[in-house]
């Protein structure tokens, strides 16, 4: 295990290198110039020279970004003389924006989006796991026909009309919940339920579709397999087939899954915190799109791809957990 384990930790950092690579490659080598956008139309030669030398892009390419790639891990230092700049770990640069630290920036708004990923992540894991495992058990039932319809129908919808209809339904002519504010959860629980529950559920509804497809398709295919037969040949109590034995084995496609979407949620859900006015870091990632400020965007990618290899390496270590048969591999 822990051989293994060393393995995937190696490749997860070259899946990172290599994505901080791309990514840098993109903004920081293409004809488009930092500097310029930072220092305004009205700039001189002179203050332009002295911006990218502020910047570093006055040096060459491979020393730019191993001074971005070490700055990550270690810090580093940005300009000389007056204009010297001291970026502390982990640094990430500064937003051309507001000069604010592009890591304050994302750890500020990190608690909007894990509020939203895993609150969302529980309702449609309930609702699309229930689904899934009901039809599979009651396969080509009417239950079964009414919950599939009924999951595609779903997954058709956008999350923006889904939302829409939410905002419309709810809040503007029922008055059944307010407006959706982030409120912290350490300040008010109750409060930080009541304002996310409108986003949560413009996710969940999507997901929960997805998932319930998904999980019908692996019960299906598990439930058929020998050992689930030999279970039922021992005279075990259905429920222990189904939950004990069925699940655990069927739910490993679904671990896959849920960590890329749930590592994906983590960097940010533009759309949903966009419409809902949520200030989390998709919305970060908009802004920062809109106005070219491009160490915002570049911090919100890494940290976006962070997010997702780490959820997968999880996902390959409860592999062991949920499912016995990878034990024996």
């Amino acid at each position: 295990m822990i051989r293994y384990l060393s393995r995937r930790l190696i490749a997860v950092i070259g899946v990172l290198i290599a994505i901080a690579a791309v990514t840098f490659t993109i903004f920081y080598v293409l004809p488009s110039d930092p500097a310029a956008a930072a220092c305004g139309k009205s700039c001189s030669v002179e203050r332009l020279a002295a911006i990218r030398a502020h910047m570093g892009l006055d040096q060459p390419i491979w020393q730019q970004f191993w001074n971005f790639l070490s700055g990550i891990f270690t810090g580093r230092t940005m300009g000389s003389g007056q204009y010297t700049l001291h970026c502390g770990f982990p640094c990430l640069g500064y937003s051309y924006e507001n000069s604010e630290s592009v890591w304050g920036l994302l750890m500020d708004r990190l608690p909007v989006s894990a509020s939203l990923a895993s609150g969302a992540a529980v309702l449609w894991l309930l609702f699309g796991l229930s689904a899934g495992v009901t039809a599979a058990l009651r396969k080509d039932t009417l239950l079964d026909r009414v919950l599939m319809v009924g999951a595609v129908g779903a997954a058709s919808l956008p999350v923006y009309f889904t939302s829409m209809m939410l905002i419309y339904g709810l809040i503007r002519v029922a008055g059944l919940l307010p407006y959706p504010q982030y409120v912290p959860f350490g300040t008010d629980p109750l409060h930080w339920a009541s304002n996310l529950l409108l986003p949560w559920l413009a996710l969940a509804i999507l997901y929960a579709a997805m998932y319930a497809r998904q999980s019908r398709s692996s019960m299906i295919e598990t439930m058929a397999e020998p050992f689930i037969r030999t279970a039922r040949a021992k005279g075990l109590p259905r429920r222990t087939v189904v939950v004990k034995h069925g699940m655990r084995a069927g739910m490993t496609p679904i671990l896959t899954l849920f960590g890329m979407d749930l590592g994906g949620l983590l960097a940010g859900a533009v759309i949903t915190e966009s419409l809902f006015g949520l200030p989390g870091i998709g919305r970060l990632f908009y802004g920062a799109l809109s106005t070219g400020d491009q160490p915002v965007v570049l911090g919100v990618t890494l940290l976006a791809a962070a997010f997702i290899v780490v959820a997968n390496l999880a996902v390959d270590l409860l592999y062991a957990v949920v499912d016995p048969r990878v034990r024996l591999r």
